[in-house]
């Protein structure tokens, strides 16, 4: 027997995802083998393809089991903005009368708050110039001075200790403090009444 008979065939190789198969250039190989070539690489294919999706589905599930963070609406946003600051009502007891006030948004009427949460203040009140009742406070108050046209109801912080009530109207470099909620200028001069007054001031 020649021993050079392996000399006479020259193989090829191919290579499809990191497999190596033999192809003999002089088609050795009997139609069998041939078909069970196509048929290893057909399940190859199969195979990779199946690879493909398991990383697909499983970059999927990753994604999936993430948590998003969450992304606050413009509605949320209008609904924060909407919320009141705390109670900023106060109330006033003339005579038989109870009236509530609400207070501005300033250093003075915060200040005039803490000084109610200690207890109820009493003031006695005089008229003056037939446009409002003054008195003082007994103490004084941060000024937030501007110039204001007061109307009736008007809570006014004057010279940083003095309480006024406003019926008529007046222009002048006060620091506003409030306003008497839901009253006319008729009505809060018939509770005030003529000459003087006492008023006391509560928290709500």
């Amino acid at each position: 027997m020649d021993t050079n008979v392996g000399n006479l065939y020259t193989v090829k190789k191919l290579k499809v995802n990191n497999f190596t198969i033999p192809i003999n250039n002089k088609h050795s190989y009997p139609m069998k083998n041939l078909l069970l070539i196509c048929l290893l690489l057909s399940q190859l294919l199969v195979l990779t393809a199946c690879n493909d999706d398991e990383k697909d589905e499983l970059y999927e599930d990753n994604m999936q089991e993430q948590p998003q963070p969450e992304i606050p609406s413009e509605d949320a946003d209008k609904e924060e903005d909407n919320e009141p600051m705390g109670n900023n009502i106060i109330r006033l007891k003339i005579g038989s009368h109870n009236l509530s006030a609400t207070l501005a948004d300033n250093s003075s009427a915060t200040a005039l708050k803490q000084l109610l949460a200690n207890g109820d203040i009493t003031i006695a009140m005089e008229d003056y110039g037939n446009m409002e009742k003054v008195g003082p406070l007994g103490t004084s108050l941060p000024r937030n001075d501007e110039r204001i046209t007061t109307e009736p109801g008007d809570l006014i912080l004057y010279q940083g200790n003095s309480f006024v009530i406003y019926y008529a109207p007046n222009t002048w470099s006060f620091t506003r403090l409030g306003k008497i909620n839901n009253i006319t200028a008729g009505e809060l001069i018939s509770i005030l009444g003529r000459g003087n007054v006492s008023v006391t001031l509560s928290l709500d």
